[in-house]
């Protein structure tokens, strides 16, 4: 794949949703070649893109914008396409066009930055790993999330769990994931959260309504449980915010690096979709940060659910020090959580 080709982007994105559950997301996503021609300001600027278009995720930054206008009630047109009513892809494609057309100026700012979808679904992983990691580490954890967004999963202990028959968490939690579990289900062991908190640079509200819509706007019309889940994560942090900083990833791993630690604690940095999202310079800088932590003897576990850029699958990596920190894959997941494949039973 060509990297800076913003058609290609266009199309593999377009493909990738089709695939994944979404055929009516998919039809407004490849909808974005027909503004390549450059009529409007929105269209010229994704035409004319000067990074990497999809590992910037550019389909899904407009996508969320169009998906906005409905939400919102500001144009709901594309309703039609969302139900499955339009189907026919020149018609959808006319129809962004003039969407585009009539409002340019309310749909270049979602190009401005990568979307925020804060799944609640991916913390099936997460949890997974942490009963991994319980008889490794011992079972009491700091949690530390990087790119928290607006804090969905930075209160998944909060949340009731299925994984493929082993069940975590409250049973009263207006929160249910229950992935489709593919192989055996995690081995069942203590998990303690003695803490948990999360950073992002833009961290998202979601007592603020506009922001909460906002986040929504970035969910897959047609998946349904997704939305509620946001819905349930929203009645969540109305209850109880999550504990969330304004911060530079790489300043935060640093700061919390530097904060004192129970003897009998795990200081756990999880994150999921978020690295392609980072610059280089801050990858590296929290790589070294936290690899030189757990060799100079910091009790430490790293927990990664990230896209491997070059099959596109989202793999699940624990690293974790004492136990050498070298990576181990313990599985594959969904982008949004609808399933899990386990390998890390043992």
């Amino acid at each position: 794949m060509d990297w800076h080709d913003v058609a290609e982007a266009i199309r593999w994105q377009a493909d990738h949703a089709a695939n994944n559950g979404a055929p009516c997301t998919a039809r407004v996503v490849r909808a974005q070649l027909a503004l390549l021609s450059g009529k409007t300001e929105a269209g010229r600027r994704v035409a004319n893109w000067p990074g990497r278009p999809l590992e910037d995720a550019l389909p899904l930054r407009l996508a969320g914008g169009f998906h906005h206008l409905v939400l919102s009630g500001t144009d709901t047109r594309l309703g039609a396409v969302y139900r499955g009513e339009l189907t026919d892809q020149d018609a959808v494609d006319a129809l962004i066009v003039d969407l585009t057309r009539q409002h340019d100026a309310a749909l270049l700012p979602w190009l401005d930055g990568p979307p925020q979808t804060n799944e609640a679904g991916r913390s099936a992983s997460i949890m997974a790993a942490l009963l991994w990691l319980s008889p490794r580490t011992g079972p009491r954890f700091e949690l530390n999330e990087l790119g928290a967004s607006a804090g969905v999963n930075t209160m998944m202990e909060r949340y009731r769990y299925d994984l493929g028959g082993t069940k975590v968490g409250p049973a009263d939690s207006p929160m249910r994931i229950a992935p489709e579990w593919r192989g055996p289900p995690p081995v069942p062991a203590p998990v303690e959260i003695a803490s948990i908190q999360g950073c992002d640079r833009a961290p998202v509200n979601l007592a603020d309504p506009a922001a909460a819509l906002r986040l929504k706007s970035y969910v897959w019309a047609e998946v349904t449980e997704r939305l509620a889940r946001i819905d349930a994560a929203i009645q969540l942090a109305s209850e109880h915010p999550p504990t969330l900083m304004q911060m530079d990833a790489g300043e935060w791993v640093d700061l919390r690096l530097a904060a004192p630690l129970a003897a009998d604690t795990t200081r756990l940095f999880y994150h999921s979709i978020v690295w392609q999202y980072l610059p280089p310079e801050t990858r590296t800088r929290i790589t070294k940060a936290i690899i030189g932590a757990g060799e100079g003897g910091q009790r430490l576990a790293w927990i990664m659910l990230e896209t491997n850029r070059e099959t596109f699958r989202h793999e699940l990596t624990v690293r974790h020090w004492p136990g050498g920190g070298e990576p181990v894959l313990l599985g594959e997941a969904h982008a949004h959580g609808a399933w899990v494949a386990w390998h890390g039973a043992g």
